[in-house]
């Protein structure tokens, strides 16, 4: 689970969106996945839920070296039940496909699934990414996001956009498309929230993705290097929604949708 970013979008300052004390606390720090909600539980403890939910047993939270409280939170005995938490420290924020690299230790021989740890997923997409015999993504219906998810409509637009082959498997990923191509692949055109599964092969797609223009080495380039390199990813297709918790405007809703929510992770 990569939870290594600045968070420098929750960190901008937006007179509309009012953070009660901690959650100013966590947003400065840039650790948003430690906003507490609904019933005084951060909202990692609900994406940990998700994923134990899905019978995931272990996870690794790919932190920062700043992210002590993260570490202290989830290395208490008592914390959590029905998963078997690592850490790995991705030293500088250079990117996902960094993130992912630095959890290599981690996941060894065997094939593991990546996620974010400001994203709450619905379960049937990490249990349909569990049950794959091979690597994979979860991919999300357009119109399932805008109805079901927190997201508005111009973040959307500018996530990244796939194509899928024939034969069920992911052709190409397109990040942060212009109009152009969205017109061109129509309002049908899957979107990934960056859930994925991977084998160990990733790890040297991550280590030969050059820097992106944004000066990063982004997972969905590495993922692309991969398919050139003769890669498969299987799709498991979604028509749910995405509680996402990117900036503080997403605060409020996502407040809303936790209300009443147990988390159990």
């Amino acid at each position: 689970m990569l939870a290594r970013g600045l968070g420098t979008r929750m960190r901008r300052e937006d007179p509309k969106a009012r953070l009660d004390p901690a959650q100013e606390k966590a947003a400065a720090i840039g650790s948003k996945a430690m906003m507490f909600f609904g019933g005084g539980r951060p909202f990692l403890d609900y994406v940990l839920s998700g994923l134990a939910d899905a019978a995931l047993e272990e996870v690794c939270l790919v932190i920062g070296p700043e992210h002590g409280e993260i570490r202290s939170y989830y290395g208490e005995a008592s914390m959590p039940r029905r998963l078997r938490v690592s850490f790995a420290v991705q030293r500088e924020p250079l990117g996902t496909a960094d993130a992912v690299l630095a959890a290599e230790g981690f996941a060894g021989e065997e094939d593991f699934l990546v996620v974010n740890s400001d994203n709450l997923y619905p379960s049937d997409a990490l249990a349909g990414l569990a049950a794959l015999s091979g690597p994979g993504v979860a991919l999300f219906d357009r119109e399932a996001l805008l109805a079901k998810s927190n997201i508005p409509p111009d973040r959307i637009a500018a996530f990244a956009v796939c194509v899928v082959g024939f034969d069920g498997t992911l052709e190409e990923i397109l990040e942060k498309p212009d109009p152009e191509t969205l017109a061109r692949l129509g309002p049908g055109a899957p979107v990934s929230m960056n859930c994925w599964r991977f084998s160990k092969a990733i790890f040297d797609a991550c280590r030969r993705v050059p820097p992106s223009p944004r000066g990063e080495l982004e997972l969905p380039m590495a993922v692309h290097e991969a398919i050139r390199s003769g890669a498969r990813f299987l799709v498991v297709r979604s028509r749910e929604g995405v509680l996402d918790l990117s900036r503080r405007s997403d605060v409020a809703a996502v407040e809303e949708r936790l209300r009443g929510v147990s988390a159990n992770p």
